[in-house]
């Protein structure tokens, strides 16, 4: 099948599909085949700005729309999420390459986030202060920006974007995306439920594309805000560019997570979790655990746990229900990964387990990898200092917990943290001193709930607010305050002097 004759991705502009009127174009694979599945139409210029064009349109009277009617729209949206999950897991899958059940979780994370959006009439709620001097009440409100932007990651195709796009629409702005050209699909099949549940035309727009997307997001004084999900040096780029221009911006950048593994903790479950913190959805989560740290002399028994369970993970093509782990998203990401196991086995780590000549039987073409597991890293190691963003598990070892916990503290990246231990006065004392946005104990993966908010530290994180919950609204509003005095026949005399509330 040649280009011409494949599917074609385009964009969603003004409440209508835009095959695309550029010519440059971008393969989207099956990474469980490694074939090409469909072309995605890369944006121009005009067609972003056409798109920002529809959703400045559209801002005055979606911003007028009372918070209980956007509100409506989102319980019938999340309605909609929940009859199409299937359909979103299967555009996922077939895209990136996890696991069907992986993704239906993928999705269910996604709609925790409209469920949240469904209360904005009480999250927009101001203050009130009465009588603050004679005669003299204060309020406050939260209003909204204008047009915003988000620009999300391949390795989470609806979950990333639904962090963005209910808490933007709640709060009354108008929005475009710029969904990850590796699977492009899934955002067209939002843009159409938030149709079908009445969102009106120029609200919501979908660009597909690359930097010249991007760049156009950020360059136009019409994007006030700008939220982003991606690496570190993107996310820095991101946030520079755009808070040179004025705009608000949240920039997610890397991880390289640690699971801290005291000596009273219990292996059995300690292996469990890192086989699935660290080899889920293939390594390609910003909160996969990538470094074990083994404290006292507990290391050598864990390497046995972790070298006997690696062996049962079960791979296949993300279709399988039974399937564990499935492909990379691409070849040049499948070679990106083998290059740092490559790698770290020239640094000098032991390479105990090895799944760089894994081959799938039927689908040799396919972009799967095993799992990798690394013992004896050092932080010297590029393998340790660099995100990977594979099915690599490195396995480190310290003498007691503060050297554990300066390992952690002493990382460029403080996206998530685990420690697994019975004493609770050491999970205390770890996450009251740690360096990390997010931190579980005896939880693998501690991505907060969606009344909570996501977000790291340190060089995971460029910006001062964190996604959805209470710090969405906040990143998506900003306040105004009114100070009101009704003289009641009263005349006020001019004031030459700063006022006081008398």
């Amino acid at each position: 099948m040649t280009h011409s004759q494949q599917k074609t991705i385009g964009h969603f502009i003004g409440g209508k599909k835009v095959t695309g009127k550029g010519d440059r174009m971008g393969e989207v694979y099956n990474p469980a085949t490694g074939k090409v599945q469909a072309m995605v139409a890369y944006a121009t210029q005009d067609e972003v700005k056409l798109a920002i064009d529809a959703a400045a349109q559209a801002f005055p009277a979606w911003s007028s729309t009372p918070p209980l009617r956007r509100a409506r729209i989102m319980f019938k949206f999340k309605e909609l999420l929940d009859q199409h999950m299937d359909e979103l897991a299967r555009a996922i899958t077939l895209e990136h390459g996890k696991t069907i059940s992986d993704a239906r979780g993928e999705v269910t994370r996604g709609i925790e986030v409209v469920e949240f959006a469904c209360g904005i009439p009480h999250l927009l709620k101001g203050e009130f202060s009465e009588q603050v001097g004679g005669g003299i009440d204060t309020h406050s409100q939260r209003q909204p920006l204008g047009v915003v932007a988000g620009i999300t990651p391949f390795n989470f195709p609806v979950m990333v974007p639904l962090w963005m796009i209910p808490m933007a629409l709640a709060t009354g702005n108008t929005f475009v995306l710029k969904p990850s050209e590796r699977d492009p699909g899934a955002s067209l099949i939002l843009a159409d439920l938030l149709a079908e549940a009445g969102l009106p035309a120029g609200v919501f727009n979908v660009v597909q594309g690359d930097k010249v997307a991007v760049d156009t997001l950020l360059e136009d004084d019409r994007v006030q805000a700008v939220s982003f999900v991606g690496s570190t040096p993107i996310a820095q780029y991101i946030y520079s560019t755009g808070t040179a221009r004025g705009k608000r911006v949240q920039a997610l950048g890397g991880a390289k997570n640690h699971l801290v593994i005291m000596p009273d903790a219990d292996l059995d479950q300690v292996a469990d979790a890192l086989i699935g913190a660290g080899f889920g959805s293939a390594g390609e989560r910003c909160m996969a655990i990538s470094v074990a740290v083994a404290v006292g002399s507990i290391g050598h028994a864990l390497i046995t746990k972790l070298t006997e369970k690696t062996g049962t993970v079960r791979i296949n093509q993300g279709l399988d229900e039974q399937a564990d782990m499935g492909p990379l998203v691409t070849r040049q990401h499948y070679d990106k990964v083998k290059s740092y196991v490559d790698l770290g086995v020239q640094e000098g780590a032991k390479l105990v387990v090895d799944g760089r000549d894994f081959k799938l039987p039927g689908h040799e073409e396919g972009f799967f990898m095993g799992p990798c597991l690394f013992d004896h890293v050092t932080a010297n190691m590029r393998i340790y200092k660099e995100e990977i963003f594979g099915p690599v598990l490195s396995v480190m070892h310290v003498n007691n917990f503060e050297e554990a916990l300066k390992l952690v503290n002493d990382h460029e990246f403080g996206n998530g943290v685990s420690i697994f231990t019975r004493d609770g006065a050491t999970a205390r004392e770890f996450g009251r001193r740690v360096q990390v946005g997010m931190i579980g104990v005896n939880v693998p993966i501690p991505v907060p709930i969606a009344y909570h908010s996501f977000g790291g530290w340190k060089h995971s994180l460029f910006g001062d607010h964190h996604v959805y919950g209470e710090e969405g609204v906040r990143f998506y509003s900003r306040l105004k305050t009114t100070t009101t005095r009704w003289p009641a026949g009263i005349r006020v005399a001019a004031e030459f002097v700063m006022p006081t509330m008398k």
